[in-house]
């Protein structure tokens, strides 16, 4: 394979990013590294507008192992490590997939569909978390995986686009045709689809609670049947919780139902979470293919990052990278 070429800083193309989410920050970023002249539109007022401020910033191939495909897996190996250089505030404290008693099985079936993890008892959740002690008696621990605050993170790539001579321009029209530039590097996701037909929306829904009864140091994956959640820590005795995706293009509020289901299942983590304050609460759609898998499209000199599913923040680093071998041309 022909090594990517790279230019002298601000050299190089100069290419138009649409979208300042974790795909369009993570592309942008890419692409100034390698000397391209960036410029990023966004339609809305800050970073993070649609999907990304949502999202878990959830670190973790092998959990993921559990409802995607091996290449999720495979794909995503290096996201921490991106992260890790990108970014600052990369947690790298593993994982921890848990069930309450009665659902201990789901804990067995998570397992049997993923791998490099360790299974653990009483014991080792409460060196672990010593605020679950006597509260389960296995979990699985996934050592190498981590998490990362979106919005910080998307703060923090702002600044890196800027440090490399990029611009980022807020509330910019939607379907501006602007001129000037060699490369259009779409990014835009739900927003995309008149472009790409076959790109559907799933719904996410998202909590953020602060517990300050609580202290967890990595995120958490409650198993239920009907409502697997995750809860993932971040400053301040705050956690965003989220729920397993929903096949429904409904973009509309919370229903009471998710809600209650949601708040049930913090619960059941742990009782304290009964006084906790909910700061705010948030659904979107997150744009997807029909097999799930964040894919790159060319034609001309047009490309689409698209249909991140729920594996923006796991895939962008590498779909960033094919975005850029096809502007440098690399084989």
């Amino acid at each position: 394979m022909t090594a990517p070429t790279a230019f002298p800083h601000g050299s190089g193309p100069r290419v138009l990013v649409r979208g300042a989410g974790v795909s369009g920050l993570t592309a942008a970023v890419t692409l100034a590294e390698r000397g391209a002249r960036v410029v990023v539109h966004e339609c809305g007022p800050r970073v993070g507008w649609g999907a990304s401020w949502k999202a878990g910033g959830m670190l973790a191939p092998w959990c993921e192992a559990e409802s995607a495909t091996p290449e999720v897996t495979a794909q995503s190996l290096a996201s921490l490590d991106w992260w890790d250089a990108h970014v600052p505030g990369v947690d790298r404290n593993g994982t921890l997939v848990l069930a309450p008693a009665r659902d201990v099985r789901e804990v067995m079936r998570f397992g049997r569909r993923t791998s490099h993890y360790e299974t653990i008892g009483e014991a080792e959740i409460t060196q672990l978390e010593p605020d679950l002690a006597d509260r389960f008696s296995r979990a699985l621990f996934f050592a190498g995986e981590g998490h990362v605050n979106p919005r910080d993170a998307l703060v923090a790539l702002a600044g890196r686009v800027a440090g490399l001579g990029g611009e980022i321009h807020f509330n910019m029209p939607v379907g501006e045709q602007p001129t000037g530039f060699d490369w259009v590097v779409d990014c835009t996701g739900i927003a995309a689809r008149d472009q790409l037909p076959d790109m559907r929306g799933v719904r996410g829904e998202m909590l953020l609670l602060r517990c300050s009864d609580v202290t967890l140091y990595r995120p958490v994956r409650m198993l239920h049947p009907r409502i697997p959640i995750y809860i993932v820590p971040r400053a301040d005795h705050v956690y965003m919780v989220g729920a397993t995706m929903i096949e429904s293009e409904n973009a509309g509020p919370m229903t009471l139902r998710s809600m209650v289901e949601m708040l049930g299942a913090v619960y059941a983590l742990h009782p304290a979470f009964g006084e906790a304050e909910i700061l705010e609460t948030g659904t979107g759609l997150r744009p997807s293919y029909p097999d799930n898998m964040p894919a790159v499209h060319h034609k001309g000199r047009h490309i689409h990052i698209n249909g991140m599913y729920r594996h923006g923040f796991l895939l962008s680093p590498v779909r960033a990278r094919e975005a850029a071998d096809i502007v440098f041309g690399a084989a």
